[in-house]
């Protein structure tokens, strides 16, 4: 076994690997950039290296710097983790050249399926069954065109090089493919390098089914069961299941024998996922192989009792598999939500800022040393629990930043239950629990979609989120009448704490006054609009009144964040968070975000920005759309943007006229800025 270890890699993957290392007793090495001094990954291993500044091509994904890392701190091996540089053939060649062990398949390996038409020829060689689509060397515009036409619509565009969903675009007419097209290569270009696409034939209403594979270098290669990644948005995963939900056995064993097959055709060693689009018939076809271990891993671990990322540090070694196929077996069922920064309102755009506050369930946590998680143990915590059991991974904590430059998960969280039913109760009974103020996340739209009525039956497929958006993604409601007393709680707490031992008589905050009763309104603004809390100060409880109906209220506790309240006859128990004027009310599992109209604070008026364009994150613009002076309708794309190897289109929100354009292609813009002058209802000045 190796002695130690450097992990190429951040986020919560690197600090899931430090734990498992430090259980098998190797030490760790952290690589990490400028933004990363403080993250949880470095601390987690035994000796950090910084390599680089914070964009990923300056740091991360620069090869000799972390070879030299490696050398410099005598690590014996370099685990990628996933992202970055774990699909990297030269890479892997790299390390190999240099005597280090790469901690995941051969580069050949790599190499073959890296490219997705060169893959889907290897597989159709092998037997492995292919989507009808155009998978040729020739990236001619036209013969793309011609290809798609000859296939039928609707088509999909896929970057050949891709993955996480980026460089992907449907295209339903042949009138809108060549705009796609191009739109896809940019990103192609700007994520992997490589602007070379293949089309496919989009199936409607298809299910996204995995199959975790291993093999070692001993020519032995097993398949761990699947997983159901077919609730996605912008051909991202959002929620992942183990086993998938109506699987027969039949099936399983046929896709699981593809699976290995395909390993099989490239010498393949470790941790691989060979991925299929299944039509709801039942046949399914190959899609890709991501060779290397994928953000979904925990739901086969928690089904299988398997330590995955232990497997690949001892296959890795040179020891053979622990088990065969026919020792491999399921335990019950787990589902996996992915927690992002991220609005899902506002289409799913990233975002960026500091995790004020982050409370999360109780939860066995991976990342820490912890007793090995077998299926008999999971299977014996929720018998002596009476309840499923709960898993976090995160690279994460409160007080942390999400930056613009990375990957904005939070978290991972899973839940393992005996049943899918009972799990997916669990989920969202976990959900509940996760608390996160200072940024968006796309938390309440999880809870929502795991308790919706079509993830509830399996009635899974690719398109579920966008079929049901107006269900997803509600429009907003009125924060409810506790979570404004406990906003309002927490005001009149923090000014009860701020009193203590000030023996002012002008500082007291208790309310009195001769022959009268002190009476104030709190203001608060909500996503739906203004609402007034009226106060009145009774010694030491007050009167809330709140939309004509008045109840007694009394502060039985206050610890930081965590309120109790006795309001009339109830008792309300809830977390109160203020970050900066804001705040933050999390009761009855939902999360209220209040503005206080402080009238002691500045009183300053936010201006109308009727003709101003803002950048929605920092990014890069890579496409103007539009001349200065043209005239536009409403929804006529502007610009687009790149943030996060992600495009963003800019559209007129209304008909106007371009009256400046801030910034070229290929300038970097930050958070808010103009972009665009945009004059409503003007026309084009005469030359």
């Amino acid at each position: 076994m190796f002695t130690k270890i450097l992990i190429a890699n951040r986020g919560e993957i690197a600090c899931r690997v430090a734990a498992t290392a430090r259980r098998l007793g190797i030490k760790t090495v952290a690589v990490y950039s400028e933004a990363d001094a403080q993250a949880r990954h470095v601390a987690a291993c035994d000796e950090a290296i910084l390599i680089g500044p914070a964009a990923a091509r300056d740091s991360y994904l620069r090869a000799d710097r972390i070879l030299a890392a490696a050398r410099a701190s005598g690590a014996q091996a370099i685990h990628p983790g996933y992202g970055f540089l774990s699909e990297n053939d030269a890479f892997a060649e790299a390390c190999a050249a240099a005597g280090i062990v790469f901690i995941g398949p051969p580069a050949s390996a790599i190499r073959a399926m890296g490219s997705k038409s060169a893959a889907k020829t290897l597989m159709e060689k092998a037997g492995v069954p292919l989507v009808p689509g155009y998978h040729g060397a020739d990236q001619d515009g036209a013969l793309l065109r011609r290809a798609a036409d000859a296939i039928g619509y609707p088509v999909l565009i896929k970057a050949s090089a891709g993955g996480g969903g980026k460089g992907m675009r449907i295209v339903e007419t042949s009138g809108e493919f060549d705009a796609a097209l191009a739109s896809c290569q940019r990103e192609a270009i700007n994520s992997f390098g490589d602007d070379s696409v293949l089309v496919e034939k989009y199936l409607t209403r298809p299910r996204h089914i995995e199959i975790q594979v291993f093999a070692d270098s001993h020519g032995e290669c097993v398949y761990l069961f699947e997983r159901d990644c077919s609730v996605q948005r912008r051909h991202q995963k959002v929620l992942e299941e183990a086993p998938a939900p109506g699987m027969s056995h039949e099936r399983r064993r046929a896709m699981g024998e593809a699976a290995v097959a395909a390993a099989r055709a490239v010498g393949y060693v470790g941790a691989g996922t060979v991925e299929f689009i299944a039509n709801q018939d039942g046949s399914f076809y190959f899609m890709e192989m991501n060779t290397r271990l994928q953000v979904e891993h925990p739901v086969t671990e928690m089904i299988t009792g398997t330590d995955l990322v232990e497997w690949q540090l001892r296959v890795a070694c040179g020891e053979p598999l622990p088990c065969r196929q026919q020792d491999l077996s399921m335990s019950g069922h787990a589902i996996e939500a992915r927690v992002y920064a991220e609005n899902p309102d506002k289409g799913f755009l990233p975002a960026i800022g500091t995790l004020h506050y982050f409370c999360q369930p109780p939860a066995l946590e991976f990342c820490t040393p912890a007793r090995p998680l077998t299926a008999a143990a999971v299977a014996a915590e929720a018998a002596v629990a009476t309840r499923p059991v709960v898993r976090i991974d995160s690279g994460v904590a409160q007080g942390d930043a999400i930056s613009p430059y990375y990957d904005p998960m939070i978290a991972k969280l899973i839940v393992w239950a005996p049943t899918r039913d009972q799990a997916c109760v669990a989920m969202v009974a976990a959900l509940a629990q996760v608390e996160i103020a200072g940024l968006a996340t796309n938390v309440a739209f999880l809870k929502r979609l795991v308790g919706s009525a079509p993830f509830r039956a399996a009635d899974l497929d690719t398109g579920l989120i966008e079929r049901h958006r107006d269900a997803l993604l509600p429009a907003p409601c009125p924060a409810s009448r506790h979570a404004l007393a406990l906003a309002a709680a927490s005001i009149l707490a923090a000014e009860l704490r701020q009193a203590v031992g000030n023996s002012d008589p002008w500082a007291d905050v208790g309310g009195w006054r001769m022959n009268s009763r002190l009476t104030r309104t709190l203001r608060f603004d909500d996503e739906v609009g203004a609402r007034a809390a009226s106060i009145a100060y009774s010694g030491d409880h007050w009167t809330f009144t709140l939309d004509g109906k008045s109840d007694d209220m009394l502060l039985v506790a206050a610890e930081g964040q965590r309120l109790a309240l006795r309001l009339g006859h109830e008792t309300v128990h809830g977390n109160a968070v203020r970050v900066g004027e804001m705040v933050h009310v999390f009761v009855d599992g939902e999360h209220a975000q209040l503005h206080w109209q402080d009238p002691m604070a500045h009183a300053g008026e936010l201006e109308e920005e009727g003709g101003r364009l803002t950048a929605p994150m920092p990014g890069k613009i890579v496409a103007l759309l539009v001349e200065q002076g043209a005239s536009v309708q409403k929804g006529a794309p502007l610009l687009i943007m790149e943030a996060m190897k992600m495009e963003h289109t800019i559209c007129a929100p209304h008909d106007g006229v371009v009256a400046e354009l801030m910034y070229a292609v290929g300038d970097q813009v930050a958070d808010g800025a103009q972009l665009i002058v945009f004059a409503l209802g003007a026309t084009p000045a005469a030359a």
